[in-house]
């Protein structure tokens, strides 16, 4: 048994252990003019034979008469269409590689409550899962810690870069609380019987009691925090990792998500939230339609998905999860699409694209993979759409990214021309050419 292990790392070449063979040349960014392209800036309307133009990772012109510097590298896109970076606002890729191998695997620590676990230091910039997922569009995502009740930082990153480091864009993006469910409601969840019914309440209860146990004693060292910096007299207390983690998050300056699906977890997470004046992001929401008063009084953004994926209960209506982002977009919420994936999160612009079948108009299916998450996020300034000053985060294709047969012919991450290829094209090209038997 353990030589056919081995064996099938052996086969299964670097990806077993996440190194990455692409080649790629980090660290050049080139001065780059894409002519005679139909541009999607996303803030602004597409605009028919235009030309944009990007040097040292930042977007200089966009336009339909924009000059082209003499010594850039030019780009024909005669028939073709640039767009800017798809943003994935829940992913793991980097914490995950081989789900069956645990030695691959970093989303998840020890305990309930884990605040001062941070992504950003956990990433592995040579993940095969990062090829993969770029060369369909994808240049930046939220990589997201799992497990527990307060699961860890998440860290907004590039899709390139040789290290952690190098791929960050906003670390901590966020604080990731996965709220207590008093039940779950999935497919097969079988009725308790009155003394299992009762047990799970009181262990539903007692989680909540130490969540909320957990933030006072963060408001408290917050407070110490405070008075020990503005008062030198003040005595030493001692350093708690897992608290001072959680001081930005009590004090405002973090946002926290809230990551619930059922109605009554929902408001029972906006109900905490409220006791404690917490900044709140929404996550998975499947049953945001019966929420929206709470979420529009206090002006709470959603992260929704995967919506490629079952309704939560057996009696729920089919299209559930393809109809909400219209319901939020309708009631005047701010929402972005996620994949909560690894191995698929090249897949966000098919998950975009089944809201936009069920009543999303287009344009805003496109902006809920851009330009939303970047402004949930706070990162507006700096990704999600095409402008003058804006990282270089470009991608050209030969028609709307939302419709499956569409090709991503370039992808430019700050600046950067990518290599488009990945270990699916390798092993394709492989087995193409593969000697055929007489």
């Amino acid at each position: 048994m353990r030589k056919v292990f081995f064996a099938a790392l052996l086969l299964a070449g670097s990806a077993a252990f996440g190194q990455s063979v692409i080649p790629n040349d980090p660290g050049v960014k080139p001065l780059v003019a894409i002519r005679n392209a139909t541009i999607v800036p996303v803030t602004s309307a597409p605009i028919p034979n235009g030309t944009i133009v990007f040097g040292n990772g930042v977007i200089t012109a966009v336009g339909a008469n924009v000059a082209v510097p003499a010594n850039a590298t030019v780009i024909d896109g005669t028939g073709l269409f640039v767009y800017p970076g798809m943003i994935d606002a829940s992913s793991s890729v980097g914490l995950t590689e081989i789900d069956s191998v645990p030695g691959t695997v970093d989303t998840t620590e020890l305990g309930d409550f884990n605040a001062n676990a941070s992504a950003a230091v956990a990433i592995n910039p040579h993940s095969e899962l990062i090829p993969v997922t770029r060369v369909n569009g994808v240049t930046n995502i939220v990589t997201v810690p799992e497990g527990g009740i307060i699961s860890g930082q998440s860290a907004l990153i590039q899709l390139a870069g040789w290290t952690p480091q190098e791929m960050v864009i906003k670390s901590p993006a966020a604080m990731n609380i996965r709220f207590p469910r008093l039940r779950s409601g999935d497919f097969g969840d079988v009725p308790q019987d009155e003394e299992a019914e009762k047990n799970r309440r009181k262990t539903y209860a007692a989680e909540i009691d130490k969540l909320r146990d957990v933030f006072r004693d963060a408001q408290a060292y917050a407070r110490a925090a405070s008075a020990r910096a503005s008062n030198k007299d003040v005595h030493r207390f001692d350093r708690d990792l897992i608290l001072e983690a959680l001081v930005p998050v009590v004090e405002g300056r973090e946002p926290v998500v809230m990551h619930a699906n059922l109605a009554r977890d929902i408001r029972a997470a906006l109900a905490f939230a409220d006791e404690f004046n917490l900044k709140v992001i929404l996550s998975g929401a499947q049953d945001v339609a019966e929420v929206i008063p709470d979420l529009k009084q206090r002006n709470i953004p959603v992260l929704l998905g995967p919506t490629l994926a079952l309704p939560q209960r057996e009696d729920d209506p089919y299209d559930l999860l393809f109809t909400n982002a219209k319901t939020l977009l309708d009631n005047g919420i701010l929402f972005a699409i996620k994949t909560d994936e690894a191995h698929n999160t090249r897949n966000l612009p098919y998950h975009a694209a089944a809201c936009a079948a069920f009543g999303l108009p287009k344009d805003e299916a496109l902006k809920a993979i851009t330009i939303y998450p970047a402004r949930i996020f706070g990162v507006a300034d700096r990704l999600g759409s095409l402008e003058v000053g804006k990282i270089a985060n470009v991608i050209i294709t030969d028609g709307d990214p939302l419709e499956l047969r569409t090709n991503v012919k370039r992808v430019f991450i700050n600046g950067e021309d990518i290599s488009m290829q990945s270990r699916h094209t390798l092993l394709y090209d492989k087995f193409r050419n593969r000697p055929r038997t007489q």
